[in-house]
């Protein structure tokens, strides 16, 4: 098989913005034949960027065309189910884009598609495969951590944003945008076992009438608690990703470093056992009480000796070298290779799910 030929359906923030790029990553394996859009510029710009990417007005004739090979989704999230199943049923290949339906019933319409053209669909989970995520995985899973006790997620901004996102007519909403990129991280953090679920959502500074603060918290069944922010009402942002483990912490602050530190358990001491006996009492300096610490005089409530740490600063580089802009490679190896796409939709149909349940809760 030659090159995918790809019909772009959705010119806007996430067709033009973001997958123009990552497709523009494997030249050897796709190409532009097809734009649909509302806006005649778009696909106007499209032609001038990628000659030989032809209009289609009409949505129908882009999914019907000879030349098209896999169809990318990526209109208004309200459009995503309705126009992937009619790519499917047209015979083509599909990429849709998050979220894969605004709520559960919308899914299941998905999912019977999914089963009748098994292969043809890819879920773009593309946050799956950032580094700061599959390296966080590693480290979680090598044990040095120990035992994770809880994770916190955020995506943090002040934005009086109004466009489509913000209006709940459009599918719009933080839940919707960056709800499934979470919550798929929050899943895989918890094998997909959730033990219970608490939510909150409000409107802070967008102009619209949906959510742009979110606040789900998970537990799982395994004990570990994965805390969930995002927000477009947050002046002062937290990190992306806190872990906090039984030998030690991970802060990620940008996507692609992060900052660890841990136990060097071979060095440290034992722990001394807990006792009902009366604490000590640590005495200062009282030869001259205008300079002594008040601090000085306490009881000694902790044992802290012995402790030994190391810490690092770390590039995100996993070892299975995953990237952020992996998912046109695994695309590629699923239609000419046969090779099992990484995003289950399974797992993708739970992100709707969850994404449902924390709407209910927070009503």
């Amino acid at each position: 098989m030659g090159k995918i030929r790809i019909g772009l359906c959705g010119i806007g923030r996430a067709g033009w913005g973001m997958h123009l790029g990552e497709v523009a990553l494997y030249p050897d394996d796709f190409e532009f034949k097809g734009a649909c859009d509302t806006v005649p510029e778009r696909m106007e710009a499209m032609g001038k960027r990628f000659p030989g990417c032809k209009a289609y007005p009409n949505y129908e004739d882009m999914i019907n065309s000879p030349e098209i090979d896999l169809v990318v989704v990526a209109p208004p999230s309200k459009f995503h189910v309705e126009y992937a199943v009619k790519a499917l049923d047209a015979g083509k290949y599909v990429l849709i884009e998050k979220p894969i339906g605004l709520n559960v019933a919308e899914a299941k319409i998905l999912a019977e598609a999914n089963k009748k053209y098994p292969g043809k669909l890819f879920c773009r989970h593309n946050r799956r495969f950032e580094e700061h995520f599959q390296y966080v995985k590693e480290i979680i899973d090598s044990g040095v951590l120990g035992r994770i006790h809880e994770i916190k997620l955020c995506h943090h901004s002040y934005s009086r944003r109004n466009d489509w996102q913000t209006l709940t007519s459009c599918g719009g909403g933080q839940l919707n945008n960056w709800g499934p990129h979470l919550i798929d991280q929050a899943l895989q953090y918890l094998n997909y076992e959730v033990e219970s679920l608490w939510a909150d959502l409000q409107l802070v500074a967008a102009t619209g009438d949906a959510e742009d603060h979110i606040k789900a918290v998970f537990r799982g069944k395994n004990g570990t608690v994965v805390d969930i922010e995002i927000s477009g009402g947050v002046a002062y942002g937290m990190p992306i990703c806190t872990v906090y483990g039984q030998y030690g912490s991970i802060q990620v602050i940008e996507e692609k470093k992060l900052k660890i530190k841990r136990l060097d358990l071979e060095k440290c001491s034992a722990p001394v056992p807990a006792t009902e006996a009366v604490p000590p009492i640590k005495l200062g300096d009282y030869g001259d009480a205008t300079k002594r610490d008040a601090k000085a005089d306490r009881a000694v409530f902790d044992n802290v000796g012995g402790l030994v740490w190391i810490e690092e600063t770390l590039d995100c580089t996993p070892a299975n070298g995953a990237t952020l802009n992996d998912t046109y490679k695994h695309i590629a190896a699923a239609i000419k290779k046969g090779v099992p796409f990484p995003i289950k939709f399974e797992e993708a149909f739970a992100v709707v799910e969850y994404t449902e349940k924390i709407r209910e809760l927070a009503k």
